[in-house]
């Protein structure tokens, strides 16, 4: 998907100059409780992220960026796990930002492409059952709760949108 703009936001994938802002991003304190540590300790860290991202081709990961400063303030995913059918919707953004209507502006922005476009006849997310903010979130999104899911010793909250 091409560089995209909102209201507020302009919205492009991930790329290597994302670098300090995924090193910010992935040791937050939101990240690390409800997504968990992913090992990257520096910005070299963050490169080698990023690079693993982009390299797989069942992950697509865009930053949205305040316009009028071209701040990086969080991310969409759509990841296509292989235990999953449907591929799956995600968000995070920095604390300073939330509250702010950002993440439901840069998701419904990027859900409704991807449904528009038809590239899937589902969309899924997972959340813990404790990450309130995302559950609100989701369902504001569209997305509706399905069922509970378990990944090892963790049960997740498993929402979905189909085509109409």
């Amino acid at each position: 998907m091409q560089p995209q703009t909102t209201a507020r936001l302009n919205i492009a994938p991930l790329d290597t100059t994302d670098a300090s802002f995924i090193f910010e991003l992935l040791n937050s304190e939101g990240w690390l409780k409800f997504i968990g540590d992913r090992n990257v300790h520096s910005e070299n860290d963050a490169v080698a992220y990023i690079q693993k991202i982009m390299a797989n081709l069942k992950c697509q990961y865009w930053v949205f960026r305040i316009q009028e400063t071209n701040t990086p303030i969080g991310i969409i995913t759509l990841i296509k796990r292989d235990h999953f059918e449907h591929p799956d919707i995600g968000f995070a953004m920095l604390p300073q930002y939330e509250n702010l209507g950002y993440t439901f502006e840069a998701s419904k922005h990027i859900l409704n492409k991807l449904l528009k476009n038809r590239a899937y006849s589902q969309i899924i997310a997972i959340t813990l059952k404790d990450n309130v903010k995302s559950i609100r979130l989701l369902e504001k999104l569209g997305l509706t709760f399905g069922k509970i899911v378990k990944d090892g010793e963790e049960e997740l909250m498993l929402y979905s949108i189909s085509l109409a």
